[in-house]
Order: structure tokens, then sequence, then C-alpha cells
């Protein structure tokens, strides 16, 4: 008889590699209850795909973390829209989406490549270097950063705090002490900040979010810094770790990497790829919790309505029910296959900054691509992030060599279809 299933998120043990305990739950308890934590668990992709898609059942607003303090009526204090359902979910969402447009995003293309050519320049010199905190950890924060309006100077002391947000201390069940702290700062200088824009409005998105109007409508202060408060924590964090993960796991499997890196005039054609097979394979968001508001059965079992569920991205990411031979890495996954990844959610919910994550990752490799020859991981010493729902690491050494005479970019588009297929 098989040892009983342990799924617990707070375990550093589990948070190291937690996807033999999601396939055990997948296979064998598919409605899986811990009863310490009176979680009930949701991991293969269909019943996933179907939470995070129905209305009225699978609740946002007690909000979408597991912790203790964190869950309850006041979640949308710091998770805005996350932290809510419809009606107030749309009204928010859309207010929102006047100032955080496709086209602000677009426009930010630009200066992503100047902050990658800027980190890139001074990796190479290094020759050596932490990928997370000399690169991955330092261009998300500068885009949202640059588009929120956060000064140069602060945006180390932001990052820090961010990162003891989502850190989670061995044994303690809960956001810690130093996490509550740090989100009681960010919230103070969110609120200054916007007193700054009231005075002396500019091009940032902290006043397209102040001047945002929809049918007379505005959005009160609370409600802009609970959107940046979101933002600098899930959208930074999240890009960080897409790109500790992009490097760690690709560089695991040589023949790929070896592809991937050898014709930088058609980067797009792979990283593309690449970064939507890390987004499915590893995920940064790993789990989002949901309040039941009736009793979902399944599988045998019943979750009560008042319940707090737990819908695993992670391991819907890697059911064998979707993906063929999911514990593969392989960027040269079937393009179909690769589109039911979950990572960014669904329905009213998906997320917000999908298209900022995408295009910050993909400006960044291809152009990591197109610079460097050769670039080593130091698998050993890499050190993974304790997080309960955020996963990726906190360093990755690396050691690359520049290209003698960096390719030009051009757009595979433009280009015959030369690529060669990957091993199987």
């Amino acid at each position: 008889m098989s040892d009983a299933i342990v799924f617990d998120p707070y375990d550093y043990a589990f948070q190291e590699d937690p996807y033999p305990t999601y396939r055990r739950c997948r296979d064998e308890d598919p409605l899986h209850h811990n009863e310490d934590l009176d979680l009930w668990v949701l991991t293969r992709h269909a019943d996933v795909q179907h939470a995070i898609r129905t209305e009225g059942v699978f609740s946002n607003a007690m909000g979408v973390s597991i912790d203790k303090s964190a869950w309850g009526p006041d979640a949308h204090k710091v998770m805005s829209f996350l932290g809510m359902d419809p009606p107030r979910q749309q009204r928010l969402r859309s207010l929102v989406s006047k100032g955080f447009t496709p086209r602000r995003v677009t426009s930010l293309a630009p200066q992503i490549e100047r902050l990658t050519d800027h980190y890139l320049t001074q990796c190479l010199e290094e020759g050596s270097v932490d990928w997370i905190s000399d690169f991955a950890g330092k261009l998300p924060m500068d885009v949202i950063s640059e588009m929120m309006g956060v000064p140069e100077a602060d945006r180390a002391e932001v990052r820090r705090l961010a990162d003891l947000v989502v850190h989670r201390e061995p044994g303690v069940r809960d956001v810690p002490r130093e996490g509550m702290e740090a989100s009681l700062t960010l919230v103070g200088y969110y609120a200054e900040m916007i007193e700054q824009r009231k005075r002396q409005p500019t091009e940032d998105l902290t006043s397209a979010l102040l001047a945002a109007e929809l049918d007379g409508d505005k959005l009160t202060d609370e409600e802009i810094i609970a959107f940046l408060f979101l933002m600098v924590v899930a959208g930074n964090e999240t890009t960080t770790k897409l790109l500790g993960h992009a490097l760690f796991h690709l560089t695991h499997h040589p023949e790929q990497c070896e592809l991937v890196f050898a014709d930088p005039a058609v980067a797009d054609d792979l990283v593309v790829p690449w970064v939507e097979e890390t987004l499915r394979y590893d995920t940064s968001s790993q789990m989002v919790a949901r309040h039941l508001l009736q009793d979902v059965e399944l599988h045998g079992k019943v979750a009560p309505a008042g319940s707090k569920a737990v819908l695993v991205l992670g391991s819907a990411n890697r059911d064998d029910r979707v993906f063929s031979d999911p514990d593969r890495y392989d960027v040269f996954r079937d393009k179909d296959e690769v589109a039911q990844l979950l990572s960014f959610g669904g329905g009213r919910h998906f997320c917000l900054g999908a298209n900022l994550a995408r295009l910050e990752a993909r400006i960044a490799l291809r152009e990591l691509v197109r610079r460097v020859r050769h670039v080593e991981v130091d698998h050993d010493a890499c050190v993974r992030v304790h997080s309960v729902n955020v996963r990726g690491f906190a360093s990755v050494p690396v050691r690359m060599e520049g290209r003698t005479h960096p390719t030009k970019f051009v757009s595979s588009a433009a280009l015959p279809r030369t690529t060669p297929r990957g091993p199987r």
C-alpha cells in the first residue's frame, strides 16, 4: 500500500519539486483534501480549466492566496480585481484596462530592448554572473517601474519589498511578519506616488489610472494602489521567474540549447516556443485559491460549499491526459499541445499582464541568443525561492560568452523557414 499523499505547499521539500506529488494527486486523488490546512485540491487539467471558467461556483471574493491572513473579504485591497467576482470585478478590470491598454504594453518594446541591451552588456563584460540578480530580477522591475513612474533610485528597494511579500519562512503557514510589513510599506509608497501625480500629472500608468473614466465612473485611490501592488508583486515576480526557468531548463537539455543558440538571425523561430514550453513545464504561478459557493462533487468526493479550493495550474500543465510525455521539457513540442497551457489562468480572470510577460521574455531571450554564443548554468548551485504559489529561482549562476560579431536580428516572418527540427 502506498504512503498517503502529503500536499503541503508550505513545505520546503515540496517547493523544491512538487511535480511527483501533483502526479500522484492526478492519478490517485484528483479532488484531494488536505485536512490540516482544510484545502480541497484540483490537479487535473480538465477540472482546473472548468473551475477557472465557471461562474458562480469558484469565487475570487476571498482572494487567491491560501495564507490565512490574506484570505477574506478584504483581499481586493492588495489583490485588486483578483479578489473580486462580477460585477465588481468587471467594473474594476474595465476601468484599469482604460490605462493599462494593449497599445501601452506594445509601446514598451523599445524600452524593453534598451534595458535588455544595457543589462546584457554588463553581463557579457563580467562573463560569470547571477542571471537572477544581474538580469532577470532587474529587467521586469525596470519595465514595470518605468511604466508606473517609479524613479530609478527607488527600484532596488521596491524589488526587495516585493520579494519579501512572496517569501515564506520554514514552519510558518502564513505570511511572515516581514512580508506583512513589506506590504504596508509598498501600499504607503504607492499612496504617496498617487498624491504626487494628482499635484503634477505625468505620462505614466499611474496618471493614466487616475484619469481613467467609464460612464462617469472613476477609480478610487485605494483601487489604484491595489492594482499597482498587484503589478509589482505578481507582474514583476512571475516574469523574473519565467526568465530564470527558461535558462535553467534549456541548458539542462544541451541538444535543444545548441539548436536554439545556433542561428540568431531567426531567433524568434525558437525563442517563442522556448518561452511557451517554459510556461507550460514550470510555470511561475503554480496555484490559485478559490472560495466554493456551492458543493463541488468530483471523482466520488464532495468539497462542501464554504470550503477553500486550490486550482493547481502547475499540475494541469503536466497532465498526461492533455500533454504527451508531460515531464519532458521540449521546445519543439506540438503547438496544439502548448496552446492548452493554463499558466495565465482563464475566463474573466485571465492574466491582464500575460501579453507584457510574453513580450518581455521574448525580447530578452531573443537578444540573449543574438548576442551570446555559449551559455552555461551551474545547475547544482542554483537556489530556489521559497514561496507558496510563486515558483522560481533566487539565484542562477551563469557563465556566458558573447558572439564576436552579433548578428542583426531579422524577423522570422521575413525569412524562409529553415529552422531544424530538434530531437523528440
